[in-house]
Formats: C-alpha cells, structure tokens, sequence
C-alpha cells in the first residue's frame, strides 16, 4: 500500500488494503526508524481508520536473523494488551516430514513451510472476532520442531503482529499475505550486524562456529536471505534499526 514517503498515513487516515483488499504497491515504499514506540503510534492510527470490528494485521519481514522475532515482540509490547504475536516459524513442518520428503537439508526455506495453513490463519485473524479464542502454532528452537495450539489469540485482541521471512515474496501462495495483512514491513538491519546475530544463534544452538558461519552465509540461510532481499521493495514501510 502505498504511503507519503516519510511514512505518514492518507489525509484521511486510511491506506489501501486496511479493509483487506488487495494492496497496491508503490515504487517507493517509506522508510522509517524501527522505533517501537513510533510505530505503536502507526498502528493506532491503522486501528482508528479499520473500525471497531476489525483487526489490524501488521507482518514484518526481513532475512534470517535480522531480529525479527525480539523487534515484533517490542512493537507488541508497545501497542499494549490488545495486541498478540503470532510468527509465520510456527507453520514449519514437522522434522518427520522434511526428513520423508528430503527436504531436512533445506530446513528454512520457503517449500518447508505449510504456506496455506499459515494463510488459513491470517484469513481467521482478519475476519471480525466472533468471541472465540483462535490458536496458533509456534515454533520451539530448542527441540526444532512447531508446537500445534502454543498461541491464544484471545477475541479481544485487536492487533496481530506477524513476523517471518517470506510474507514478502511475490510467488504463490506467499503472495496473498499482501492482501490479508493491514500492512507489511521490511526490517532492513544492516548485513554485518545481522550475520553476526544468526551465527551467534546457531552457536547458541549447538554448532560450531565455522559450521554456523557456513550456514549463514553460504548455506541454506545465505540462500533464504538472498531470496527474502528480492522481495524488500515490495514492502510498505522499510525499517531502518
């Protein structure tokens, strides 16, 4: 959708795709600072524009290890009560799975992902709340593996934070996450600081520095990233840490 080039919403405060129509990209998506506390103030202004009967659905993406997951959860806590996380790592599949269809060595990539279930859920989440509880699925790193239920999205939750790789990308079915998003933001952290973040992850995680940097950098990761930077300008808002 496109915004004023310094970030700020229409004159009448309302944004293609806000209803949940197809957004209309423009050639310069804002930039912004990835300041917390600003962007909770975006988002109100997204909430006043979408009524009292929807919810605003706001995806950040960005490569592996950009910080997506610790950024969404500030921008949460900043938005208050009324707003829940719900990350797109929870729709991995399962290890059994990679393994029986040979994908295990490409864990990450955009085909070990159950794209269509994550879509089922945004579509749930964009629908007006009928006063039940929605859950979601959520991704463990420290046993690999999705846990079905892990997330309440409780009907009062009027905001919904959505983070992953590839909500970006225009290639089927990925590219209907413009369509039911409120709006999607690239965070655009700086490539030396993010690889530092990932290799540290996967040291973290069990792996030799020089196996984590092989993977980050000219692994499986080093290939994701490559792909989720393909799909940066197709954001709203560009995020600058």
């Amino acid at each position: 959708m496109p915004s004023t080039d310094d970030g700020r919403l229409g004159p009448d405060g309302v944004e293609p795709g806000v209803d949940g129509s197809s957004p209309a990209t423009g050639p310069h998506p804002a930039v912004l600072p990835a300041d917390p506390v600003l962007l909770a103030q975006r988002i109100s202004a997204l909430l006043a524009a979408a009524g009292t009967t929807h919810r605003v659905i706001i995806g950040v993406a960005g490569a592996p290890g950009a910080g997506k997951s610790t950024f969404a959860a500030k921008v949460a806590d900043a938005c208050g009560p009324a707003a829940t996380l719900v990350a797109m790592d929870g729709f991995h599949l399962a290890q059994r799975v990679l393994d029986d269809l040979g994908l295990a060595e490409i864990k990450g990539a955009p085909e070990t992902f159950d794209a269509d279930g994550y879509l089922a859920l945004l579509a749930r989440l964009a629908r007006e709340p009928d006063g039940a509880f929605i859950y979601a699925p959520e991704f463990r790193r420290s046993i690999e593996e999705p846990i079905a239920g892990a997330v309440p999205v409780p009907p009062s939750a009027r905001v919904v934070i959505t983070e992953g790789n590839y909500l970006l990308l225009d290639t089927p079915p990925w590219d209907r996450v413009r369509s039911l998003a409120t709006e999607v933001w690239f965070l655009d952290t700086p490539e030396t600081v993010r690889l530092e973040w990932l290799i540290s992850r996967h040291v973290a995680f069990g792996r030799s520095p020089d196996s984590a940097r092989d993977r980050a950098v000219h692994g499986s990761d080093g290939r994701n990233a490559a792909l989720v930077l393909t799909s940066r300008d197709r954001a709203d808002v560009i995020l600058r840490p």
